[in-house]
């Protein structure tokens, strides 16, 4: 059974309608069971950058201590239904330390590969994948090595800043692009071919189309296609355990527009718990 842990956190993000975070990750919950979910308290005040270069880095710190906790509780998969992208580091840290070596899958519209130098907006949501695999500030970022980046799965990436791209073509991270997705193995295979015998997997809802999902910060056209990045997901379940899941940045315009938004999500839930 998967548990499900809800941070609206919205420090990590630079859009000046980052608040909306919290209401789309309260939307979620709202579909979610009671009985196995838990809502994380996260602070209202944006938090301070502690003379560093990641902003609001004080309220994350605050945010990741709460979580860390949480998830030291109990042994079942857990589903972190965020809140900005950053949410999912604590996840992904708490899989490595208990399952030893997994395969990350990142399914998001931006790698979020930036490094706390190369970032211009400062905001920790566009480092995460790049403090998943060791890089960024103490009390955020992985061990050196806990995660490889031959062993990272970029899923429907398609707009990349330039330091993000020189990152990627010296890494070794492995892609899966928009068009391979109507091959419902694609997914699977690339996380075969890591080796690796367990898999997190996070998503950013703006990996989809924005026809299928126009409830984001920032839409990236010509996005996955919500059935078949569906049937690729639960493929990839059906292969490999899936020792933990993040679901991050619904950011909805309105109530009604979270309604007309949470079939998608839901769907989306249900190829990941």
């Amino acid at each position: 059974m998967t548990r499900f842990v809800v941070v609206p956190q919205w420090q990590g993000s630079s859009s000046p309608r980052a608040m909306a975070l919290i209401d789309g990750a309260e939307a979620i919950a709202g579909d979610l069971p009671r009985s196995s979910s838990t809502r994380i308290d996260v602070p209202l005040e944006a938090g301070d950058a502690r003379g560093g270069d990641v902003a609001r880095l004080s309220a994350l710190l605050q945010v990741r201590r709460a979580v860390d906790a949480e998830l030291a509780v109990g042994t079942e998969p857990v589903l972190l239904v965020g809140g900005d992208c950053s949410v999912s580091v604590a996840g992904i840290a708490h899989a490595a330390a208990r399952h030893g070596r997994i395969a990350v899958v990142w399914a998001d519209a931006h790698p979020d590969l930036h490094s706390p130098a190369s970032s211009t907006s400062h905001a920790f949501s566009g480092m995460s994948l790049r403090a998943v695999l060791g890089e960024g500030p103490d009390g955020l970022r992985l061990p050196s090595g806990a995660v490889a980046a031959s062993d990272v799965v970029l899923v429907g990436t398609r707009s990349i800043d330039e330091p993000e791209a020189e990152f990627l073509a010296a890494s070794g991270v492995r892609r899966v692009d928009v068009d391979a997705l109507a091959d419902p193995e694609a997914i699977a295979a690339a996380v075969a071919a890591t080796g690796a015998e367990a898999v997190y997997v996070h998503v950013d809802v703006d990996v989809l189309d924005p026809a299928h999902m126009p409830g984001v910060k920032t839409a990236a056209p010509f996005g996955a296609q919500l059935p078949e990045l569906v049937a690729a997901l639960k493929r990839l379940r059906e292969a490999v355990p899936v020792v933990g899941a993040s679901l991050t940045e619904f950011v909805p315009a309105s109530a009604a527009d979270a309604s007309a938004d949470m079939g998608t999500l839901l769907r989306l839930v249900g190829s990941l718990a």
